[in-house]
């Protein structure tokens, strides 16, 4: 007899057929990828970041390679909301796939705007992004302060029905305020972490890799600390948690879900292997076959601390 094992979870109101999703600014729209995998197939697609107006983002070069991670300073670059509701979305629900909107301001009232006019669409949940590294504006500035943090998910949070996902940064000294703060505020889970602000020289211009100076890291390197903090986090909130950084076999889903973390989401390893979402789901359901685990659910949070 053919064992099967259940890969479905629930993020608030958000039904997943598997934990396995994309990493914002990793996937753009879907349509990169649709030569190299059935996009149907992945737990959602969060899509690039978006903003209530288009953006041109920073000025390049604005990615740079390091020895155990990449460096960007995108600057979220992006077409807009409308423009994603009009042209990206009907795509992405023409293939059957559940769509997470992230969404980024330079004020709480743009955060608002946007929560509004997705809440009417046929997107499925919003990951709100408080902790963008390249932006002047808005992005970590809102995710380093705990109050601001509770402020702008309370007020997104009048304004969407649907399941409300809070994006926090690493570039903190304690990520568990920060996440009690986004539950007390209202949100339905947690994903995290975004980059770690980095910088890489060219010894022989002697100027920054990057226009931007500074940038984002993201990678292997940065999966010690994400572990770290999804570890942390599942200690002091109730809500599920979205756990991500560095993310590129199985062992590191196994480890992020042993560590807390109901789902996790792709980002670098996209660019490395653009096939490794689903060749992940596939890994994921024949270790929980071979090792007789009924449901995903029964890893999360298992670690057994000293």
């Amino acid at each position: 007899m053919n064992r099967k094992a259940d890969l479905s979870l629930k993020i608030g109101k958000l039904y997943l057929d598997n934990p396995i999703m994309t990493g914002s600014g990793t996937f753009g729209f879907g349509r990169e990828y649709e030569d190299f995998i059935d996009i149907s197939k992945l737990g959602a697609v969060v899509v690039k970041g978006l903003t209530l107006e288009p953006r041109k983002g920073n000025k390049r070069p604005r990615i740079a390679e390091t020895p155990s991670g990449m460096l960007n300073s995108i600057g979220l670059e992006n077409p807009g909301v409308k423009h994603f509701i009009q042209e990206e979305l009907p795509y992405l629900k023409k293939k059957g796939v559940k769509v997470i909107a992230n969404i980024a301001g330079n004020t709480i009232e743009e955060y608002c705007k946007m929560a509004k006019i997705l809440n009417k669409t046929e997107c499925d949940a919003i990951e709100m992004n408080i902790s963008c590294p390249n932006v002047k504006k808005g992005g970590v500035a809102f995710g380093t302060d705990k109050d601001i943090v509770y402020k702008i998910t309370s007020e997104v949070r009048k304004c969407y029905d649907k399941t409300l996902i809070v994006k926090l940064s690493p570039n903190v000294t304690n990520i568990k305020e920060i996440a009690i703060n986004a539950e007390k505020g209202g949100a339905d889970s947690i994903s995290l972490i975004n980059t770690l602000l980095g910088m890489a020289i060219d010894i022989n211009t002697r100027r920054p890799k990057l226009k931007n100076n500074v940038g984002g890291l993201s990678g292997p390197a940065i999966k010690p600390i994400a572990l770290r903090m999804v570890w942390q986090v599942s200690q002091v909130v109730n809500i599920p948690i979205i756990g991500m950084g560095g993310i590129t076999s199985l062992e590191d889903i196994i480890e992020f879900m042993l560590a807390g973390a109901n789902a996790v989401a792709i980002g670098t390893g996209n660019f490395i292997n653009p096939a490794i979402t689903i060749e992940l789901i596939e890994e994921l359901e024949s270790y929980l076959i071979n090792n007789e685990i009924n449901s995903i659910n029964e890893l999360v949070g298992k670690i057994r601390t000293y």
